[in-house]
């Protein structure tokens, strides 16, 4: 039996044309994933993400805080002036041709009174006495307090409301009775209205009968001491020429009863007349209040670009510090985007935190300022879903570089250089 080589093989082995084993794909992160992976980065640091969070925070309470006060402010001021009405107009005389004092006719109140839509008309009348606590003040301390002759239907048309006592009427008005305005009691030292209250006014006695509330729409009454137009003119010499008209119109007709009045008032010379509406200045106070509250939205807006930057900072150095972390992931099959989604979602959360925080921040300081204020708070829906919305874009863009570096670092480089 004769012994024979095995046959020789020829060409290549068939193992070597097996297919190579496909790579395991990464595991994919669902929503909750992402959320876990980004908060456990955050809870590793939590005083350096309580510093930055507080920074985004004090940007967005800045902001909510500014637009709720000015919103509170302004629900405020519309309700008082919606209170008060908006359609009081008043009618004063202007300079005459010659540059001095003009004067308004004495029929100048029944002819405004038959001008259609007119609802109220009444007026007050300057005279030159002066009012004090007492007759052993001296004259020169009269505390530029106003003596005004008053007609018995002005509270009707000014919408005033009286603290105490009552208004001057047809009995009264004609003896040496006063009404007092906020400020002029308050200079007077009166805090009530009796018959056992009296103020020297005109070189004699008259009682206080009632004060007047603080009138917002009108305050130039608050320093006035009001007494009865047949008395001014019987006891003060008084010439009867009414200083300033109140007039009410219906609320549809405003305009057109305005662009009457000066005709009306005077019809020989009507640009001697000065009319005007009082709400207006509130409405220009509530402008400049306005222009106020954006000057503070961007004190805000910087604020909250600090808190970006403080985000941004951190972020930096949390990718420094955790090479060794991300080279381990890398190593272990995570993807450049999956290392990136997780310092994008950190950069998110922490946003998100400042950003919560600020909204809550800012409304309890529109409450604590709205109740100190007595007013109403408002805090616009839009301020605080904008706020949210607004730290989110800044967390994104701060933690957008951080994590498009650590997406970068190659699992041995990373883990080289830990």
């Amino acid at each position: 039996m004769s012994l024979t080589s095995p046959p020789r093989e020829t060409g290549t082995a068939p193992w070597r044309n097996l297919p190579a084993p496909p790579r395991p794909k990464a595991a994919r992160m669902g929503p909750a994933d992402v959320v876990r992976v980004g908060g456990s980065g955050l809870r590793a640091r939590p005083m350096r993400v309580f510093l930055s969070a507080l920074g985004i925070a004090i940007g967005i309470a800045a902001m909510i805080g500014v637009v709720g006060i000015s919103s509170s402010s302004t629900n405020d001021l519309n309700q008082r002036l919606a209170a008060l009405g908006t359609n009081l107009l008043t009618v004063s005389p202007g300079e005459s041709f010659g540059g001095g004092t003009a004067h308004l006719p004495e029929r100048s109140l029944s002819m405004i009174g038959n001008i259609p839509d007119v609802t109220s008309v009444s007026a007050l009348g300057k005279t030159s006495a002066k009012v004090y606590r007492n007759d052993l003040i001296p004259e020169e301390e009269s505390g530029g307090l106003r003596v005004t002759a008053a007609r018995t239907d002005l509270l009707k048309s000014i919408g005033a409301e009286l603290t105490d006592g009552r208004w001057l009427n047809a009995a009264n008005s004609k003896y040496p009775a006063v009404v007092l305005g906020a400020n002029a009691a308050y200079q007077l030292n009166v805090h009530h209205a009796g018959p056992e209250v009296r103020v020297w006014l005109g070189g004699r006695w008259f009682t206080v009968v009632g004060l007047l509330a603080p009138n917002e729409l009108l305050p130039a009454l608050d320093n006035n001491a009001m007494i009865g137009w047949g008395v001014a003119e019987k006891e003060l010499g008084f010439d009867g020429y009414p200083t300033t008209v109140y007039v009410r119109a219906e609320e549809d007709a405003v305009k057109d009863v305005q662009a009457k009045l000066g005709a009306t008032a005077n019809p020989e010379v009507p640009s001697e007349v000065d009319v005007s509406r009082p709400s207006d200045v509130l409405a220009a106070k509530e402008a400049t209040d306005d222009a106020l509250s954006g000057l503070l939205l961007g004190l805000g807006g910087v604020a909250l670009l600090v808190g970006g930057v403080g985000v941004a900072n951190t972020m930096v150095i949390s990718v420094l510090e955790r090479r060794s972390e991300i080279g381990l992931r890398r190593s272990l099959g995570a993807t450049r985007g999956q290392i990136r989604t997780q310092f994008l979602a950190e950069a998110l959360l922490l946003s998100a935190l400042g950003g919560i925080g600020g909204v809550l921040l800012g409304i309890g300081v529109t409450i604590g300022y709205a109740t100190y204020q007595d007013m109403t708070t408002v805090v616009p829906v839009w301020a605080m879903v904008g706020g949210v919305g607004a730290t989110l874009v800044i967390g994104g863009l701060a933690g957008f570089y951080p994590a498009v570096r650590a997406a970068r670092l190659s699992p041995t480089e990373a883990l080289a250089t830990s």
